[in-house]
């Protein structure tokens, strides 16, 4: 599922951040925080194209 692909890049593509954010780098938790944003709306693409899989299946 190229939705699930796609949080599954996004967070490793957010680790180095989170480690540069965690060492104090201000502007890697600015970074850090927009690429959260963007998870979490990743995230919900994600729960919705389950609950359209599950719709779809017949009974």
């Amino acid at each position: 599922m190229e939705e699930y692909d796609r949080l599954k890049k996004m967070v490793e593509e957010a680790a180095d951040d989170i480690a540069k954010a965690f060492g104090g780098n201000k502007a890697a938790g600015t970074r850090v925080r927009k690429s959260m944003q963007d998870i979490k709306n990743a995230a919900q693409d994600v729960r919705k194209r389950i609950l359209e899989i599950r719709s779809a299946t017949p009974k």
